[in-house]
């Protein structure tokens, strides 16, 4: 199997040198570039093509959002992970909605870093237990919240299906995953989401760390 390429851009020193010694032993993970600024990220990233772009948020000249923004409109195949110190709403949402596939806080990096990046080069969503609940919009009351009674209506495989869509993967990915058709990853889906009233994909990401499913990567 190859090993997850990926680049790191963050603007200290000692933080980029603190990911090097968390990774540089992994043998599933090769880092392929370094940066310190938004502008230098987006030629390195340019010419090395990771896997996987992990990126701070607070960067000189050109912000982490708008990084993020810019990488998943240019080089859609590169998957990104927001390693930051920022706990607030106010980054983890737009972060998220960015394109990034992953929000880990650097104070969990040293236990979960490699955690995150395979759950990311996996096709699924890593969301740092502490964030998880920020990184969607504050429930209105538009839709019904599932309760028990709902959750015990779901056969086994609605459940895995749902579990996976809520992780980020595509119905295709779960087909695949499951060795069964699209056709049937979206039968499963619909009914899944008519028994709990999930109406939109921020529902089904909700209802997902409400059951826990984001706090552990998916199964390789």
């Amino acid at each position: 199997m190859n090993p997850i390429r990926i680049t790191l851009t963050d603007d200290h020193p000692l933080v980029l040198a603190g990911m090097k010694a968390l990774l540089e032993p992994v043998e599933d993970i090769t880092i392929v570039g370094e940066a310190t600024d938004g502008k230098a990220a987006i030629e390195m990233i340019s010419q090395a093509m990771p896997d996987i772009a992990v990126l701070d948020i607070s960067l000189p000249g050109l912000g982490g959002i708008e990084l993020a923004r810019r990488i998943s409109a240019d080089f859609p195949t590169v998957r990104l992970l927001a390693l930051t110190v920022h706990e607030d709403r106010a980054y983890v949402q737009p972060m998220m909605q960015a394109g990034a596939r992953g929000y880990l806080l650097k104070r969990s990096a040293a236990d979960e870093l490699v955690r995150a990046i395979r759950a990311v080069a996996g096709g699924g969503l890593y969301l740092d237990p502490a964030i998880a609940e920020k990184a969607l919009p504050s429930g209105s009351g538009e839709h019904r919240s599932p309760g028990k009674a709902a959750q015990l209506e779901l056969t086994p495989r609605e459940t895995e299906v749902l579990r996976f869509i809520a992780q980020g993967f595509s119905n295709k990915e779960i087909a695949a995953r499951l060795d069964v058709s699209v056709k049937t990853v979206e039968t499963h889906k619909s009914r899944a989401v008519e028994k709990l009233g999930l109406f939109t994909r921020a529902d089904i990401v909700r209802y997902g760390i409400s059951q826990g499913w984001l706090e552990h990567s998916p199964k390789g």
